[in-house]
C-alpha cells in the first residue's frame, strides 16, 4: 500500500468516525443504557458513510488515482450494503427494546415528522441500494436507473439529516448543531459540484463524432474529435473516459468506455464499444457529426504506470480487448520492442474483434499472439477452452521468469481463473492487475 492510498483511507476512517466523538461533545443525556447508545452510534455512522458515498462517486481526481476508479466504486457498492446494514442495526435494536421511544403508530399521518424522517429515510437508502445491486433483475434501463438512484440516494440523505437535527439527541448544543450543518453544505456543494459544475464544463468543450464503424463480434469503432477547442490532455494507453454520445451532459447519460485508440491518435480518441444493453444496444445507431462529451481521462490499467517492467502479458476476453489495443497501439507508435504475450478468449473464430488489425501488429511487435476459442472451427489448430495454468506455462518463458507485468480485462470468472493460474505459476500479485470490467 502507497503512502497515498493509506491517506486518502485515513480520511475515510476520520469522515466515517468523527460523528461518534459528536456524541462526546456537549451534555449527554442521563439515563441511556449500552444497547441505546450503542444504537445511537451505528445510526451515526451508518449516515456518515451515506454522506461519504458522495464522494466516491464524484470522480475526484486526486482520490481515484491511487486506486483506480473501479476500485472506487467497487468500494462504494460494499460500503453502501454496510452502511444500510449500520442504519438498519440502529432501527433494529430501538424496535425491538424500545419501542415506546418510536411512539404509538408508524403511520406518517400521526407519527411525529422527525420520527418519520428516519423511516423514510432507511426506505430511501433500502431502495438506493436493492435498485442498483439487482438493476438488470429488475430489468431497470441504465439511463431511469441513474435519475432513479440519484433521487433515492439525495432524498434519503436529506431525511435522514432531518431526522437527527428534529430527534436532536446528542446535537442539541450549538456546537454539535452548527458541525452537522457544516457536513450537510459539504455534501450539498459536493452533489453541485458533481451534476452542475462537471457538466457544465463538459459542455463548454464538445467532441463531435467523425466516424462509426462496424466491427467482428457487435463491436463498433467510435472515433470523436475536440469540435473548437484543443481536445484531451495526453492520457496514459489503457485508461478509459466518462463517453455521452447524443444527450446532453446534464442528463446522466454517460457510460465508462476504455480508450481503444493510443495517445499518439490525440486528438483524435476512438472506443471499441460492443452494442449490448439498454444503452449500447443502440450504438449503431450514432453518426457521425452527432455531439458527444467526455469526461477523462480515468483509470491506473496503463503499461506506462509500469515502467520497469521487461515484458507485458495481456489475457482479455471478448470486449476486453479495448484497453489492450490502445496498449498495443501506443507500443507500435513508440517502437517500443519489449516482448508482448496477448491471450485472447472469445467463444468463435468469428467473434474475435480486431482480428485482422491484431495479426498486423503482430509483424510490427515483439507480439506472441494467443487465440482461445471455446467453440472453435473444424479444421482449429490453435488454443481451445478457457485460460489454464498450462496453456499460461506452454507460452510464458519458464521460471524464473523477467520482470512481466500481467494485465487481464474480461469476465470476472475468466479473470478470476487467470488470476489463480499466475499465482500459482509464482507471480507476485503486484505484477497481476485486473480491470474491473462493469462499474454499474
Amino acid at each position: 500500500m502507497t503512502l497515498r492510498q493509506a491517506g486518502w483511507i485515513a480520511l475515510y476512517l476520520l469522515l466515517v468516525l468523527t460523528p461518534q466523538a459528536l456524541l462526546f461533545l456537549g451534555e449527554v443525556p442521563p439515563g441511556r443504557d449500552f444497547w441505546w447508545n450503542f444504537s445511537m452510534a451505528l445510526g451515526f455512522a451508518g449516515m456518515a458513510m451515506m454522506g461519504v458515498q458522495f464522494a466516491l462517486t464524484a470522480r475526484i481526481r486526486p482520490m481515484t488515482s491511487p486506486f483506480g476508479v473501479d476500485i472506487i466504486y467497487l468500494f462504494h457498492r460494499y460500503l453502501a450494503w454496510i452502511a444500510l446494514a449500520l442504519v438498519a442495526t440502529h432501527f433494529g435494536i430501538l424496535w425491538l427494546w424500545y419501542a415506546e421511544r418510536l411512539g404509538p403508530t408508524i403511520n406518517p399521518l400521526q407519527a411525529s415528522w422527525e420520527l418519520t424522517a428516519g423511516r423514510a429515510a432507511l426506505v430511501l437508502f433500502g431502495l438506493a441500494v436493492v435498485t442498483s445491486e439487482w438493476r438488470r433483475l429488475l430489468r431497470l434501463e441504465y439511463g431511469l436507473w441513474r435519475y432513479t438512484h440519484v433521487v433515492l440516494a439525495t432524498l434519503g440523505f436529506a431525511a435522514a439529516v432531518a431526522h437527527i437535527l428534529g430527534i436532536g439527541y446528542f446535537t442539541a448544543s450549538p456546537l454539535n448543531r452548527a458541525l452537522w450543518l457544516l457536513a450537510t453544505l459539504s455534501w450539498l456543494l459536493l452533489l453541485v459540484w458533481t451534476r452542475l459544475v462537471k457538466p457544465l464544463h463538459q459542455k463548454r468543450e464538445p467532441w463531435r463524432v467523425v466516424e462509426v464503424r462496424p466491427g467482428r463480434n457487435d463491436v463498433w469503432t467510435i472515433a470523436i474529435e475536440p469540435d473548437g477547442h484543443p481536445g484531451l490532455r495526453p492520457f496514459l494507453p489503457g485508461q478509459f473516459a466518462w463517453l455521452t454520445l447524443r444527450a446532453s451532459p446534464f442528463g446522466l447519460r454517460e457510460h465508462p468506455f476504455s480508450i481503444a485508440s493510443a495517445p499518439e491518435a490525440l486528438p483524435r480518441l476512438e472506443f471499441g464499444i460492443k452494442e449490448l444493453g439498454d444503452f449500447t444496444g443502440r450504438i449503431g445507431e450514432v453518426r457521425p457529426g452527432d455531439p458527444a462529451w467526455i469526461d477523462a481521462p480515468y483509470g491506473v490499467f496503463s503499461i506506462d504506470r509500469q515502467p520497469d517492467a521487461e515484458g507485458i502479458v495481456g489475457i482479455v476476453g471478448g470486449v476486453g480487448i479495448t484497453p489492450m489495443m490502445s496498449m498495443l497501439r501506443s507500443l507500435t507508435a513508440r517502437e517500443d520492442r519489449r516482448p508482448v504475450w496477448l491471450f485472447y478468449g472469445n467463444k468463435h473464430w468469428e467473434e474475435v474483434a480486431y482480428r485482422e488489425e491484431l495479426e498486423a501488429l503482430a509483424t510490427r511487435l515483439d507480439l506472441r499472439l494467443v487465440h482461445i476459442l471455446e467453440e472453435p472451427p473444424e479444421g482449429w489448430q490453435g488454443e481451445t477452452g478457457f485460460v489454464t495454468r498450462d496453456l499460461l506455462e506452454k507460452y510464458l518463458p519458464p521460471a524464473p521468469r523477467p520482470r512481466l507485468h500481467c494485465f487481464l480485462c474480461g469476465p470476472t470468472p475468466m479473470t478470476a481463473a487467470a488470476e489463480a493460474a499466475l499465482h500459482g505459476m509464482g507471480v507476485k500479485a503486484s505484477h497481476i492487475q485486473t480491470e474491473i470490467f462493469e462499474l454499474a
